[in-house]
């Protein structure tokens, strides 16, 4: 699972991650949402290790001359923390790595676009140990390519935000906002809402504006679209047996594939997504954990229960991907272009006090007095009502905001607290009842009123593209 930062990372081992994956400072395609210095990913190995857990450090990025010579000066001082392997996209990188440091476990990234076997052969000989292979390939590709080389490991992704470009190789939120896909600053452009324009070009303007080649289907128009702030700007969009150009798509989810993606030999199973928050890691390290553990042990899971745990998350619909196929209009989420979920994530849970029996509450999202809201923690989910909130003169979250139970606790003090109606949302704390006190790691949540709009959801997590 990623660990966008420190709690992140604690809480993706709670929820059930085997690994974790950590951006380097400077040598990542993330590094502008990197939380990770060079001295706490050190901790963060210790810290892995310490739980029996594995952390790989990602290094992928696409090195120009200038940054090769500062990369292999801090390359040592990673090797030195002892990561269990470096996740890499660069051959040239790669190929200075290993005559440097024969021993270093090197798994090859998705930004490397691994779609083929004679891709995955060449990699062998350039000693890397895992293929992270592109999400653009199929069930039955993944196993031709296993085949043709059996003594590579694979390693494939089953949750995050389907691209409309290879892996993230995005061009529409750098033009129009100046924020780049693999910088981890994308503004998702091709999800915002868009009018469209008919164009009355002839069919020879069409050809030679477009240069397709002979077997290009001529469209009855050409279209060009207009951004809602944008007025007055528009860009040419054209659609033809090649795609459409401008999407929104829905996100990938595998919770129906787990069996059939073991064995087509993926032996990790990855998540995206490093800038969600903790309720994301916790939901999705439940439902890909418990579906993971029955495979492994033969055992039937309850898919649509797991579904419902990834539903309450927000999202943009489900699909597999391209894992039975290219999906092709079931891929876009034509209904909005905003995302969903079936309950709101309301805090974490800092501190218990047994004397009072309170919980100390970091708020997220806003809830009051008697509102039914679930305890989620790694071991289990269960209802509660929320009977007494108080405010407190102190705010010690700010302060604490990587920290459990298992560091230094506070206490609730009722000569400090202010009994109130309702937890307002982010940068707030309160204390509310709980009866006894929760796992590490908990978190709260509570159901949304039903949209009634939203019949798409659970309809596309199927294997209706068999």
């Amino acid at each position: 699972m990623p660990a966008g930062d420190f709690e992140k990372l604690k809480f993706a081992y709670a929820y059930g991650a085997d690994a974790c994956y950590v951006w380097v400072p400077m040598f990542s395609l993330r590094a502008r949402t990197n939380a990770f210095t060079m001295q706490t990913i050190g901790e963060a190995v210790e810290y892995a290790h310490n739980l029996g857990k594995k952390i790989y450090f990602t290094a992928n990025i696409y090195a120009h001359n200038m940054k090769i010579k500062p990369f292999l000066a801090q390359f040592w001082k990673m090797v030195a923390m002892k990561p269990d392997a470096f996740i890499m996209a660069d051959p040239g990188l790669i190929h200075l790595v290993k005559k440097e440091y024969p021993d270093v476990e090197i798994h090859l990234s998705v930004q490397a676009n691994n779609t083929n076997w004679a891709q995955a052969e060449f990699w062998a000989t350039m000693w890397i140990k895992r293929i992270i292979l592109s999400r653009e390939i199929s069930l039955k590709e993944m196993k031709e390519i296993k085949e043709h080389v059996p003594e590579m490991e694979f390693e494939a992704f089953v949750h995050w935000a389907i691209c409309m470009a290879y892996s993230g190789r995005c061009l529409i939120s750098n033009y129009l906002s100046a924020r780049d896909p693999n910088q981890g600053t994308c503004s998702h452009s091709c999800r915002w809402e868009y009018k469209m324009f008919k164009d009355d070009k002839t069919e020879e303007e069409l050809e030679m504006v477009t240069w397709r080649p002979d077997q290009y289907q001529e469209l009855s128009w050409n279209f060009t679209l207009e951004e809602k702030e944008r007025p007055g700007e528009f860009m040419e969009f054209d659609e033809d047996e090649y795609g459409t150009y401008l999407m929104n798509s829905r996100d990938l989810c595998a919770i129906d594939y787990i069996k059939e993606l073991a064995d087509a030999w993926v032996i990790s199973f990855k998540v995206e997504w490093r800038n969600k928050t903790v309720n994301y890691i916790a939901s999705v390290g439940l439902a890909y954990k418990e579906a993971l553990d029955a495979v492994e042990s033969g055992k039937e899971y309850d898919s649509e229960k797991l579904s419902a745990e990834l539903f309450w998350i927000a999202n943009r619909g489900y699909i597999p991907g391209f894992l039975a196929g290219n999906p092709n209009a079931n891929a876009q989420f034509y209904e909005r272009n905003g995302s969903f979920g079936t309950k709101a994530f309301l805090g974490i849970l800092r501190d218990y006090d047994k004397k009072f029996k309170m919980v100390r509450v970091e708020v997220k999202n806003k809830f009051e007095v008697w509102d039914t809201i679930e305890l989620v923690s790694p071991s289990w989910i269960k209802e509660l009502k929320v009977e007494k909130i108080f405010k407190t003169k102190l705010n010690h979250w700010t302060k604490k905001a990587t920290t459990t139970f298992t560091d230094i606790e506070y206490s609730f003090d009722e000569n400090q607290a202010e009994e109130v109606k309702t937890a307002h949302g982010w940068g707030y704390e309160v204390w509310i009842n709980m009866d006894e006190k929760p796992e590490d790691f908990s978190l709260i949540r509570k159901e949304l009123p039903v949209d009634t709009s939203a019949e798409w959801l659970g309809k596309f997590l199927s294997k209706k593209f068999d």
